[in-house]
């Protein structure tokens, strides 16, 4: 699994102690991301073998276990590009409560509180 290595090394006058939490934090939020996808794939795949026919390949033992490990590799493979963007999101919440992300300005809260009143979200 990769890691965004702008996000993992930090941003300029960081010290050690916050680029090591950044790049827990991504490293954790990345796996989330990985683990999300792949609970997300093999409920599809679930789905798709309950509506396929008895002698369907969907239904091999051995197919299935093959398609799990398949299925990993695209859900990590996917989590390190940030395909959903789920452990962006995650960063932005985390980090900008530490005080180490520059997204803490465009954050949900910061947005919401820059509205005037009355608006629609």
């Amino acid at each position: 699994m990769q890691i965004d290595s702008k996000n993992a090394a930090g941003q300029g006058g960081e010290s050690a102690e916050d680029a090591r939490l950044r790049a827990r934090a991504t490293e954790a939020a990345v796996k989330f991301e990985a683990f999300f996808i792949k609970q997300m794939m093999k409920q599809m795949r679930a789905s798709t073998a309950a509506l396929a026919a008895e002698d369907s390949p969907l239904k091999n033992k051995t197919n299935e276990d093959m398609m799990d490990l398949a299925d990993g590799l695209v859900a990590d493979s996917m989590a390190g590009q940030r395909a959903f963007g789920i452990a962006d999101l995650m960063l932005r919440q985390v980090l900008p409560a530490a005080g180490l992300s520059p997204a803490a300005k465009a954050s949900p809260l910061t947005l919401q509180e820059s509205k005037p009143e009355g608006a629609q979200p």
